[in-house]
């Protein structure tokens, strides 16, 4: 199903806030795509609640999984 010109302008101006709110998240995914992301990498990630609970996980990238990571890598980059 296609998406409308005013689904992609919302999720735009969100994702243009979102870069300005979070400054180094986009230099973070430009940085790991610069080494290149490959099969056997490990992708750390950890939530931490405002009272201080922290949950954590981790994945071993499989080749299934580089093209979703290329998709959310390219993203990250539009200006």
């Amino acid at each position: 199903m296609p998406m409308n010109i005013g689904s992609m302008l919302k999720i735009t101006n969100a994702w243009n806030t979102f870069k300005r709110n979070h400054p180094k998240f986009p230099a973070f995914c430009r940085a790991v795509s610069r080494k290149g992301i490959r099969e056997g990498s490990i992708l750390e990630i950890s939530y931490v609640t405002p009272e201080g609970e922290r949950l954590e996980t981790n994945l071993k990238v499989k080749a299934g999984d580089l093209e979703l990571l290329s998709q959310f890598m390219d993203l990250s980059q539009k200006k």
